[in-house]
């Protein structure tokens, strides 16, 4: 069943058609990746089925009662609300029943014996039971701790960028819309967080249409992808690499094509040339199929950014950390770290959000200096830094500046692989920014096509040694597929810091991975081989743990008791309302096992050519079992506080 239906929908910015003609339907069961070039409007898209952008022409037609969210890329909350406040904004009686319960704990703590409090404890507690405001609560706690945040009464306004997205993430998953709208939901999300959210939107039973730049993400999620190419729509029904494949062959077929047609016109216009002498009704018509060819418009294959900008030597060399150390406000971002980067290293450098990635990356440049140690620069080293945030970019850009007089600003003319000199403009179009967008100002441009300029600012300087901080961040898949490519062939030092799995693993050969206390620790290979250092690791030291341990009824030490008595003192104990939570969890853990129970057991009578039955209980038991996994992983949490 269509929820979403865009009939013949127009859209134009005066300097780019953004939809033509643009159709198409999204069900309850899709799960759609968007994707196209920079600009090519695929926020605007989603705004316009948000209703947050007006549409020129056509119609957008929304099931009626269908409940949409949309999650923006920056999105805009409350900066006086706490985390737990904004997750429940729209909640309305389930954040006044958590809170009144909560003040109502806090009182009885101090006076126990008052009966009218426990008295309104009990209504309180009763109205929660038949609200579900419980599991709201749960869920709500269990989807913050996912996305990294614990402190859940923190207020907005204290908090980063990269936290208010997590947020405003998790306010939209806890709603459970029939419909998410999500653009880059990725962005500031470490490998585990998106790891988890992958896991849980493959759950998820309502329909997702997503703009995201993290490939192992878009295949594993979506069912369906929607690409917009220059203002035309083309679906392909499968995930990203199934478009991959069927796009290749797609190109390849209109090659073909026109090349035929080219043939045929050539052969056509030879005829012509002849003057036939006769003007039969049979040679008219081949005179009216020749002009008919010539008069034919084939749209190209869509550009790709073309990288070919060349190198400066280096020398042997490069960077030197020497026992580098920075903290702040007591917090030790980076210990000790010493490092002497070769001109072949291809590094990736992976941390949690705020482990000191960044600064680690200012120290090398010299943007900022160690509190002890020695950062030293090779004499032939030529840094091209690509900011995750765009600082240069965002604030010494004169945002009415054209785009070609900012290009002009690095060089007039650039030198390529090929020894040959070529103009800015050239440049410029190489990177698919056609003439009429050249002669624009900056502020004309969308947030991606801004960073894909500033990469040609930095690539246009001849770098021999590139650094590039959360280069995904706004580049679309097809630039940073040909970006993977230059990197296999640049020469020089490579440094990149990304949660991208799918980009460290094409572009780096060492990972260094920020832990505990500022320590740097390396480990060989990519991404995908980290990951399996770090299993084994974890399996090892399970394995140690329970070799380690003690049969039940031995003995402790009294240094061991003693040991246990102060980490007993030092977990904190359960609140009133966890305690509540923990009685009832376990009841309803098993309520849940035996209702998938029974669903599976009528799954499995259904008639196999009922499909639509088979469907919806199929969708029931999903959802049962991301209920039982989500109440089992709070129960277990409890359980150890509660031990």
């Amino acid at each position: 069943m269509s929820i979403i239906t865009l009939q013949s929908v127009k859209k134009d910015f005066g300097i780019k058609e953004i939809l033509k003609d643009a159709s198409f339907s999204l069900d309850a069961t899709d799960k759609v990746g968007l994707i196209g070039t920079n600009g090519s409007g695929k926020s605007t898209l989603l705004k316009m089925i948000a209703g947050l952008e007006p549409i020129d022409s056509g119609q957008i037609l929304i099931n009626s009662g269908s409940k949409i969210i949309y999650l923006p890329q920056q999105p805009d909350l409350d900066e006086n609300r706490t985390v737990l406040e904004q997750i429940f904004a729209d909640s309305g009686e389930h954040m006044s029943l958590v809170r009144e319960y909560e003040e109502l704990s806090d009182k009885l703590a101090h006076y126990p014996d008052d009966n009218q409090l426990m008295s309104r404890l009990s209504v309180v507690m009763q109205r929660m039971d038949t609200s579900n405001a419980w599991e709201l609560e749960t869920n709500a706690k269990i989807i913050l701790t996912k996305l990294g945040i614990s402190d859940f009464e923190a207020k907005i306004g204290t908090l980063s960028g990269g936290y208010r997205k997590r947020i405003a993430l998790a306010t939209a998953l806890l709603a459970e819309p029939d419909v998410l709208l999500m653009d880059e939901p990725t962005n500031h999300l470490d490998a585990l967080s998106v790891e988890w959210l992958q896991s849980y939107l493959n759950r998820y039973r309502g329909a997702l249409f997503l703009i995201t730049h993290d490939r192992y993400f878009l295949d594993r999620v979506t069912n369906r992808i929607i690409e917009i190419d220059r203002g035309d729509i083309y679906t392909y029904t499968g995930n990203y690499s199934y478009y991959l494949e069927k796009k290749a062959l797609a190109e390849e077929s209109a090659i073909s094509t026109q090349r035929k047609h080219q043939g045929l016109l050539r052969r056509e216009l030879e005829w012509l040339k002849k003057g036939p002498k006769a003007r039969s009704t049979k040679q008219k018509a081949r005179i009216d199929r020749a002009h008919a060819l010539r008069d034919t418009e084939f749209k190209q294959v869509q550009g790709k950014v073309d990288i070919s900008t060349v190198g400066r030597r280096i020398g042997k060399k490069v960077i030197e950390l020497n026992n580098v150390s920075k903290a702040y406000n007591d917090r030790t971002l980076i210990n000790n770290f010493s490092y002497e980067f070769s001109p072949e290293d291809r590094i990736g450098i992976i941390g949690a959000n705020g482990a000191g990635k960044s600064t680690l990356m200012d120290i090398i440049t010299g943007r900022i200096q160690p509190d002890s140690g020695i950062a030293e620069i090779g004499s032939t080293i030529h840094i091209g830094y690509f900011d995750q945030h765009s600082e240069e970019l965002l604030t010494a850009l004169n945002e009415n500046q054209r785009v070609i007089d900012y290009i002009k600003e690095e060089g007039e003319f650039v030198k390529i692989t090929d020894g040959t000199q070529i103009t800015a403009s050239q440049m410029l179009e190489r990177f698919l920014f056609p003439g009429n967008q050249q002669y624009a100002p900056i502020h004309k441009l969308s947030g991606g096509e801004k960073r894909r300029l500033f990469l040609l600012r930095v690539l246009m300087s001849a770098p021999n040694v590139l650094i590039l901080d959360e280069p995904t961040n706004d580049l679309d898949v097809q630039t940073l597929a040909v970006l993977e490519d230059y990197l296999e062939d640049f020469v020089g030092c490579v440094i990149v810091v990304s949660h991208d799995r799918y980009f460290l693993d094409r572009t780096i050969d060492t990972i260094f991975s920020f832990e505990e206390g500022g320590n740097l620790r390396q480990y060989p290979g990519n991404y995908s081989v980290y990951l399996d250092y770090k299993k084994a690791e974890e399996a090892a030291q399970q394995q140690a743990a329970s070799t380690k341990e003690k049969p039940k009824n031995a003995e402790p030490q009294n240094g061991a008791s003693s040991s246990k008595n102060t980490e007993n003192q030092k977990r904190r104990r359960l609140s009133n309302w966890e305690k509540k939570e923990f009685d009832q969890l376990e009841g309803k853990i098993a309520d849940l096992e035996g209702e998938k129970a029974e669903v599976e057991k009528k799954l499995a009578n259904v008639s196999p050519g009922n499909y639509s039955q088979v469907q919806k209980l199929y969708e029931e038991v999903e959802s049962l079992k991301q209920a039982i996994d989500v109440a089992t992983e709070r129960w277990l949490e409890l359980a150890e506080m509660e031990s």
